[in-house]
């Protein structure tokens, strides 16, 4: 059996604050929990999660054995419920204010997974949150941690901020403890969320989670939740950031807090400006880039009309004749929260008549 201490002497060496390892041949019942959330329709339009090879790691590679799990600690400078009040300016998730977490974990986890492979003279496959892979449940039986209510990992050592990477080995590697449920009592973090977004504790439905409105939808965002969007413009943390376990998290170093940006993005008008080539260029090698421009001013309009601030009227006007209808509902949507009855109906009577999409027009008569 190849030596786990070895493995974590390495692992440590390439800066990943937290490794376990999982059985990745047991039975578990992650997969029916799964089939669950997929027939009652509360992944939205993510179909990829509907892939059979999630169901359990050795459907995605026959070989596996051992299933070694990492975690890397993305704790945020910044208080994003206090971040909240700045309504002036674009909020985004924590995860997203860096570059992409897929880039950073993939490359070191790599590295140990050549080492292992070369160590141990066993097959491995890598994955960071691109495969069908069910991390969260793996990391769980890994000892790295245990979902929470929010579904999320939680760790003792670093609350509800860790980004995850997976290795499947065919080497035999000493399973660590699965990690204990301590959520208790606590449902700070369902209680916390604008839109309802958990029917129940370990349950979520997407299509009301604002994460998943303002990163995976690409449609309008409903009516119903646009004002429980605030001024986020990439994604949601809440549920995250009230999670009582996050005051025990190790004190981040020194050079990661410094590698870490802002969650106050730019103020919103600089955002709703931005033409799709400022939009690739600025966003280059972060997570917000893969929304698109168009999606990324759909929510800086939204936030726009949550801001109360009539001075931000004018970059919803300039959108108006933006060439996506995405765009310009939204900017209809935002203007008649900010303008009064006499302005709105003057820029309705020059607009209205020349919009040829109905769900734009749909948006000026309501």
């Amino acid at each position: 059996m190849f030596s786990k201490d070895a493995l974590l002497t390495q692992a440590e060496a390439l800066g990943f604050d937290a490794l376990g390892v999982a059985d990745a041949r047991a039975p578990w019942p992650n997969g029916a929990r799964l089939a669950e959330f997929l027939d009652e329709g509360r992944h939205g339009d993510m179909e990829w999660l509907a892939q059979d090879t999630r169901a359990h790691p050795t459907a995605m590679w026959p070989q596996a054995k051992s299933a070694i799990l990492v975690g890397q600690s993305y704790a945020p400078a910044d208080d994003s419920l206090a971040l909240l009040n700045e309504k002036q300016s674009g909020l985004v998730s924590a995860y997203a204010a860096r570059r992409d977490y897929h880039d950073v974990i993939k490359g070191k986890l790599k590295q140990l997974a050549q080492w292992l492979a070369r160590e141990s003279g066993a097959d491995v496959k890598v994955f960071v949150d691109t495969a069908p892979l069910m991390e969260k449940p793996l990391a769980e039986r890994a000892g790295l941690g245990w979902q929470g209510k929010h579904t999320n990992l939680v760790s003792r050592q670093h609350g509800s901020w860790l980004f995850l990477g997976a290795i499947l080995s065919a080497a035999e590697i000493e399973a660590d403890i699965a990690h204990e449920d301590h959520c208790g009592s606590c449902r700070a973090c369902l209680d916390i969320c604008p839109t309802n977004a958990f029917p129940a504790p370990y349950q979520l439905d997407a299509r009301k989670c604002l994460a998943y409105l303002t990163i995976e939808a690409k449609t309008q965002i409903p009516r119903d939740y646009r004002a429980a969007l605030g001024n986020r413009v990439f994604g949601c943390d809440d549920c995250l950031a009230v999670c009582p376990w996050n005051k025990f998290a190790a004190d981040a170093r020194e050079q990661r807090m410094a590698m870490r940006g802002s969650l106050r993005l730019a103020p919103l008008s600089e955002l709703a400006a931005l033409s799709d080539a400022a939009f690739r260029e600025r966003f280059a090698g972060t997570p917000v880039k893969r929304t698109g421009r168009d999606r990324f001013v759909r929510n800086v309009l939204c936030a726009i009309g949550n801001s109360g601030d009539v001075r931000l009227a004018p970059s919803a006007e300039a959108l108006l004749g933006d060439s996506l209808p995405l765009v310009r509902g939204m900017a209809v949507w935002a203007l008649a929260r900010l303008l009064d009855e006499a302005a709105f109906q003057r820029l309705k009577s020059h607009w209205a008549p020349r919009e040829q999409d109905a769900s734009v027009a749909e948006e000026w008569d309501t």
